[in-house]
Order: structure tokens, then C-alpha cells, then sequence
């Protein structure tokens, strides 16, 4: 909400001023988001008025003036302007004068004939960028005074950042009453006469869709003259609100929705058939708006139609067939109350917005559409003439204003003040709230503007930003403090994120909400969790995957010549579920995931450059999981390379995935090279195995090298497995050294060699029992796996 911080006085003027009045908004929840000047700095600047142009002898363009600025003696000023007459009130730069950009104004000489000071343009005062003329003043503008004053350029614009729920102060109207109720200072409102009726000219109006409209009142004023000129106050007033002038009806509209909040349409009568009816849609109904977009509406569209077709959609916009022009002699001006949720998201859905829907959809206040109507109407026959019908009205069952009690003491509880009774019904009072004590409390009846009071917290708040927030005492806590207990086998999620920060992983935070496309890739999830009301088309519906996220965030820092990431994510992932749990028919796990792009180490000159790979992040999620030690079994994945990738599995439960993205995302995205990626379930992290103790021998250990030929298709793990299954006791660790394919074995065969590390804790083991253990291996191995000896 953008405003004239000058027109806001005019309803009511505070002792506050400057930043001490936009702090004081903002303290009372209307933030102050945005604070501009009218005009730069300059000074030196009158009204004059031009009393004849000659041409200058010595060139073209330039014209010599006589000006008078308010004394008595008259001033020969050199201009340039195109557009310079004699009669014209303009503003004039006398000599001393300052303009902006430190432009300084003198006495001199331009062409050989002297100027004495410079007539200006907006652009020259800074006041907008249009140079093409001089700014021509009305012609009642009283000469010599400061043009700063005249133009009122030392006001300053306010734009408010103002919270769904605060749709009464869409207006001066409900600004005016919020800091008339913050200063405690009386507020002038704008005095509203009811209109007598000059002509019987009048609409019925039928209310086809109560719930959604329930009341609409509508005008018939005839003879009006389109052309007549906006006055220059309402120009400048809706101007430095943000809204530019069109013609003098549409903006007596305009300011009427800015000063009450009531937004009005108004259409030319002549292009009305019949009745006017507020209904739904027909689905596949269409109508051409006044911004030329021509829409399908669905059914659960309200409209505003005549008798032969529609000629608004209600709350947002009118149509284009029965807008008013300058050509227009009568009008039918609508003021309306519609159910905000008749109206929230409908614009929105036809990827557009408008100042109507914007209050519509939060509530506007229906007891005072009567009263924009007559506001609307008293300013048109000011401006533009004309005679007024009488004004119709159709209404069903508004909006009840439930009574909320408040207790007295739950309020001085939750705000820690010691509020007397007295001090709370002088807060209401100012507030504009109707209300009822029995005896320390407080029975409530909102006004019709105020959509936001429901229950008694909403009054407890309304106490707290009329007393102050700055008031609010905020003493130290005084309480007993226990140590929370911690088990051993719990491992809290900060030192997991720990971890991965150690590892050189960087924490990313995703929307919940992603693109349609990143389910089916990652997740070849078909049918995913819809949103009802998505904030964006690509965020409509919710993951079931972090991956998506992940890779989106690579390309985002590819964009920026980051070539190695390391990034990771904890986060709830929504899955269908029949099952189901906390939400019915749902799942919401939290899960981790990591994804590694680039080198695998920092540049550096005595390391060689090396791209990431899978036993890159096989080495992370070790240092994850460890002391527990986890199994990795060949597994296909949606968004994996199909010979790159393992599901990883702890005491038989499959936790998650690990492996290099599938080349066909890769290629999607545009990712040079594949990143790996992991995702694993948060909570399978989050338990610590308690170590257990176990004698370390001081006896030395004894090795013995192993290579065996197996089937080229047998799994390692498989092999591990059995090995740890029937080892001897005095073998305490099998590892893989070397896999070889190739000459000297056999096609379709591998050799695998591994090192065998025997170990007693109470003596030194003699060859003849580390042979017999050797043996005893590779029999098992030879019956179990086929394994032969490589010789």
C-alpha cells in the first residue's frame, strides 16, 4: 500500500513526523517497507508567470521572456522551451537557486542577450523524466510562491508491506483510524453526503449467487461529461500512490477505492441489457477484459453479467465491451461487497492480478459500500456533472461479526502487564470496537472492517500494539533449569550435519514444493502429491526425492563458474502411502542427502586433478554410519546409472541409495559431467552404536596373500559374507587388495587377491596353524564359490 504521506494528514495529523512516524507503523504491525521524497532536494524555485515571448535575434530555438515572479520588478529570462506562451504560470529558478545535481542558477549571458534565472521542467526539478516542455502550472497558481510549497514536494511516500490480515488498512481510511488510535489524536474523515435522486433512471439487480455476493448496490448517472479534465489534486494524489491518471470517471474510482477501500467499477449504461446479475459461470463461458486478455472461466468463477452475456468478473476486472470511454454520457457505477473466498486465487489462475482482488480477496469492509457509492457519486457530479438515479440495492445474509470474550487476566498473562481494566477499554474505545464488561471481561463485537479479530488472542494483540511493544517489559527468565537426559545410542541430527561440514560439505535448505518433471526423473514418481494452490507453476507438487533439489543447486552454482560443489540436504520427503501414518493415507519421512560435483580434492599443485567418483562419497557415508558398518548391493535407481549405483544396507535394512547420476538427467540438465549423489534415511543415522569392549592383542599379527579365480559374475560381497561366516577364529580381517582381468585368466573368469590378517590375543600363532587356517579358506572357497588357485 503506497500513499501521500501529506493526504494521510489531511484525516489526521499527529505530533509525529519523519522516520519517528514510519517507526511508529511499523512498531504497530503496518511495516513501513519503503520511504521515497517526492522531489530532491533544491531551493530557489517560485511560481512565475510568462508575460510575453519574443524570438532570440541570434537563434532559432531559443525565445527571450518577460517574466513576472511576484514583485515589482519584471525579469527577462532566455528559454528554450518548445512550449512557452505568454500567460503561462511556470516554475522559474531566480539566480542563487540550487536544482538537483548541484546545478547552481546565475546571471548571465546566452547568446548576448542577458537571462536572469531559468524556467523549468518536472525533469529539471526532478519530479519525473518529462523534459520535452516547461511544466505548466494552473492557472490560479499564486505567483511568487515557493514552488515546493505550492506543489507540497516536501511530502514524503509511504509504502506499507501490510500482513493478509490487514485488509482494513488498504486505505487512508483504516490508516487514518490506526494511527488515530496509536496517537490517541481525533481523525478527520471525508464528509459524505446521501445523494438525492435527479432522474428515475435505475438496473434491477439480482442476486443469482448470494454466498458469493451478498450485497451489491448500483447507480444510474446520466449526462456526465467523460472529458472533463481530473483536478490536479486528485492527479497528484493517486499519482504518488502508484496509479497513473486515465480520465476523470476511471479516476474518481480509483480514489474512492484508495480513500475507503471500497473498490468500484463502472460501466457505460448504454452497453447494459436488463438486469444486473451476480452469478457463477457457465463452464467454457468467455469474456474479454479491459486489459484486453480474453478468458475461459470455469465454473466456480463469479461474475457480474447483464441479461445477454457477462460484463465483469466480480472483484477483479470489467470487460471490455461495456467499459465506460470518453464518449460516454451515462453510467452505471457498481459498489459491491464479494465473499473473499469467492474471490481469492481466480485471478491468480489467469496469471494476473488487479487493486480490486487484491482487497477483495482479504475483505473488504460491507458496511461502507453504501457509503463509496454516494462518496464515488458526490465527486462525479462535482467534476464531471451529470444527475444522479436512485441508488439500488440488492442484499442477503452478510458476514455475522461473532462476539470474542476477552479475560482480563489471560491478557496480562501473556503480555506480562499489569493492565488495569480501565486502561483496556480506553484501547478498544480508541480502536473503534463496540464492547461489553462483565467485570474484568470483555465481550467483543469486531466492526465489519476488520475480518482479522475471531478470537481472543486476536485481542490480546490488538492490546499489545496499541500499549506498545517498545513498553513491553522483557525481564529475565526466572526458572529451574534440568539437565535433559541424552542416551548413549542417540546421535542428534546437528552432529550429523557436523559431519558432512567436516567432510567439506556445504548445507543447502529446498522448498518442499518442486517441479512436476523432478518427480517423474529422479523419482519416476507418476503420480504425485499435488498442491491444491501452488505458489508457482514449477512448484506444484510436493517431493518425494531431495535429489531434485540437489541438482538444481549444482546447476545454480555452475552458473556462477563454481565447478566443484559439495552440498547436502535434511528434509521431510511426501509419499502415498495406504499404510499410512500421522497423515492419513501419507508418509513423511526426513531424509539425507549429499551430492558431490567436480575434483574430487580443492585445486592444488601437488595433487592431481582427479573427478569425484563413486568410493568418493562410499568414503563419506562410511564416516556417517561408523562404528556400524554397512553393506552396498548392486541396485537400479530412477535417477542412477544403472552399473554406478548401490543400495546401501545396515543389520539387513535398506537405508539408502548411493551412485553417479543417470546420463540421460546429466544430459537433461546440462551437467557437464555426472555428480554422485546419496540419499539416505535421517533416522537411521540418528542411533549410535555403543562401543563394546574388546582386549587389544599384544602378540604379532601373521599375513598370508591370497588370489583365487572366480566367475567373472560372482558379487564380492557374496564371497565377504561367506569368508566372515566360516573363517577360523584366528582370523581377524579379509581385505581385497587387487582385482585383475585379463592374460593368463581364463575368459569370463577374475582373479581376486586378498589379504588374510590371523591374530591371537594370548600367543604368537605358529606357522602350522596359520597354514591350516590358509587351507582351510580356500577349501571353503573352492567348494562354496568354484574358486581355484591362481598359480
Amino acid at each position: 500500500m503506497k500513499f501521500s504521506e501529506s493526504w494521510l494528514r489531511t484525516f489526521v495529523n499527529p505530533a509525529v513526523s519523519g522516520k519517528d512516524f514510519s517507526h511508529l507503523l511499523t512498531m504497530a504491525g503496518l511495516e513501513v517497507e519503503e520511504e521515497d521524497t517526492v522531489a530532491p532536494a533544491f531551493d530557489g524555485v517560485i511560481v512565475a508567470e510568462v508575460l510575453d515571448v519574443t524570438k532570440h535575434p541570434d537563434a532559432d530555438r531559443l525565445n527571450v521572456c518577460r517574466v513576472n515572479i511576484g514583485d515589482s520588478e519584471i525579469r527577462q529570462i532566455v528559454c528554450g522551451a518548445p512550449n512557452v506562451a505568454p500567460g503561462l504560470k511556470v516554475p522559474c529558478a531566480l539566480p542563487g537557486a540550487a536544482l538537483p545535481g548541484d546545478f547552481k542558477i546565475r546571471i548571465a549571458k546566452v547568446r548576448g542577450i542577458e537571462s536572469s534565472g531559468m524556467l523549468c521542467s518536472a525533469k529539471e526539478l526532478g519530479i519525473s523524466d518529462d523534459a520535452s516542455g516547461l511544466l505548466v502550472l494552473p492557472s490560479d497558481a499564486p505567483v511568487g510562491e515557493s514552488i515546493r510549497h505550492y506543489l507540497d514536494l516536501d511530502d514524503r511516500l509511504l509504502t506499507l508491506k501490510l500482513t493478509p490480515n490487514r485488509a482494513d488498512c488498504l486505505s487512508l481510511t483504516g490508516i487514518a483510524r490506526e494511527v488515530s488510535a496509536l496517537t490517541n489524536t481525533p481523525a478527520n474523515y471525508p464528509q459524505i453526503d446521501t445523494i438525492p435522486a435527479t432522474t428515475a433512471a435505475q438496473r434491477t439487480i439480482i442476486l443469482d449467487a448470494p454466498d458469493a455476493c451478498p450485497l451489491y448496490c448500483g447507480r444510474v448517472i446520466s449526462d456526465v461529461d467523460a472529458k472533463a479534465a481530473t483536478p490536479e489534486w486528485m492527479r497528484r494524489r493517486l499519482e504518488r500512490s502508484g496509479l497513473r491518471s486515465i480520465s476523470a470517471l476511471v479516476d474518481i474510482t480509483n480514489y474512492v477505492m484508495l480513500e475507503l477501500g471500497q473498490p468500484l467499477h463502472a460501466f457505460d449504461n448504454a452497453k447494459l441489457n436488463g438486469a444486473i446479475h451476480a452469478r457463477l459461470a457457465k463452464k467454457g463461458e468467455r469474456i474479454q477484459l479491459l486489459n484486453e486478455q480474453s478468458l475461459e472461466l470455469q465454473d466456480d468463477v463469479l461474475l457480474i453479467a447483464d441479461d445477454q452475456r457477462p460484463v465483469a468478473v466480480a472483484g477483479i476486472m470489467g470487460g471490455d465491451e461495456s467499459g465506460i470511454s470518453l464518449e460516454t454520457t451515462e453510467m452505471f457505477l457498481e459498489s459491491a461487497f464479494f465473499a473473499p473466498k469467492a474471490i481469492a486465487g481466480r485471478a491468480r489462475r489467469y496469471g494476473f492480478g488487479s487493486d480490486a482482488s487484491h482487497r477483495f480477496e482479504r475483505g473488504v469492509d460491507f458496511g461502507g459500500t453504501r457509503q463509496a457509492l454516494e462518496r464515488a457519486t458526490q465527486l462525479i457530479l462535482q467534476i464531471c456533472g451529470g444527475l444522479a438515479g436512485p441508488l439500488c440495492e440488492a442484499q442477503a445474509t452478510l458476514p455475522s461479526r461473532t462476539p470474542v470474550r476477552l479475560r482480563l487476566a489471560r491478557a496480562v498473562k501473556v503480555l506480562g502487564v499489569a493492565f488495569a481494566p480501565e486502561e483496556v477499554a480506553d484501547i478498544f474505545s480508541r480502536l473503534g470496537f463496540s464492547f461489553v464488561r462483565e467485570e474484568n471481561d470483555f465481550i467483543v463485537t469486531p466492526p465489519s472492517y476488520r475480518f482479522d479479530i475471531e478470537i481472543e488472542e486476536d485481542l490480546i494483540e490488538e492490546i499489545a500494539r496499541l500499549h506498545g511493544y517498545d513498553s513491553i517489559p522483557s525481564p529475565a527468565p526466572q526458572a529451574r533449569l534440568a539437565m535433559l537426559p541424552q542416551t548413549e545410542n542417540a546421535r542428534p541430527v546437528s552432529r550429523v550435519r557436523q559431519i558432512l561440514a567436516n567432510r567439506g560439505f556445504q548445507e543447502v535448505v529446498n522448498f518442499a514444493f518442486v517441479d512436476d518433471s523432478w518427480e517423474k526423473d529422479f523419482a519416476s514418481n507418476d503420480a504425485p502429491i499435488r498442491l491444491a494452490n501452488p505458489i508457482a507453476s514449477q512448484m506444484g507438487v510436493m517431493r518425494s526425492t531431495l535429489i531434485g533439489g540437489l541438482v538444481s543447486n549444482v546447476l545454480t552454482n555452475l552458473k556462477r563458474k563454481q565447478n566443484r560443489v559439495r552440498l547436502f540436504e535434511t528434509g521431510r520427503c511426501f509419499i502415498r502411502d495406504s499404510q499410512g501414518g500421522p497423515v492419513k493415507g501419507f508418509r513423511q519421512p526426513w531424509k539425507l542427502a549429499g551430492i558431490a560435483y567436480g575434483s574430487a580434492c580443492p585445486e592444488q599443485w601437488g595433487t592431481p586433478d582427479r573427478a569425484i567418483d563413486f568410493y568418493d562419497l562410499k568414503g563419506d557415508i562410511e564416516q556417517l554410519l561408523a562404528p556400524v558398518t554397512a553393506r552396498y548391493e548392486k541396485f537400479s535407481h530412477p535417477a542412477l546409472h544403472p552399473g554406478r549405483s548401490a543400495r546401501i544396507v545396515v543389520n539387513g535394512t535398506a537405508i539408502g541409495i548411493l551412485g553417479e547420476l543417470h546420463p540421460q538427467w546429466a544430459q537433461k540438465y546440462d551437467l557437464p559431467i555426472a555428480p554422485v549423489v546419496f540419499e539416505l534415511d535421517l533416522e537411521a543415522l540418528t542411533y549410535a552404536q555403543i562401543p563394546k569392549y574388546a582386549e587389544v592383542s599384544k602378540q604379532p599379527s601373521a599375513y598370508r596373500d591370497l588370489a583365487i579365480v572366480v566367475d567373472q559374475k560372482l558379487e564380492l560381497q557374496s564371497l565377504l559374507d561367506g569368508i566372515a561366516a566360516n573363517c577360523p577364529a584366528i582370523v581377524k580381517e579379509v581385505k581385497l587388495f587387487d582385482i585383475y582381468t585379463g592374460k593368463g585368466i581364463d575368459q569370463g573368469k577374475k582373479s581376486l587377491a586378498f589379504r588374510i590378517v590371523m591374530q591371537d590375543t594370548q600367543r604368537t600363532l605358529q606357522d602350522a596353524e596359520v597354514d591350516a587356517a590358509t587351507q582351510q579358506l580356500i577349501t571353503y572357497l573352492n567348494q562354496s564359490f568354484a574358486a581355484q588357485l591362481r598359480v
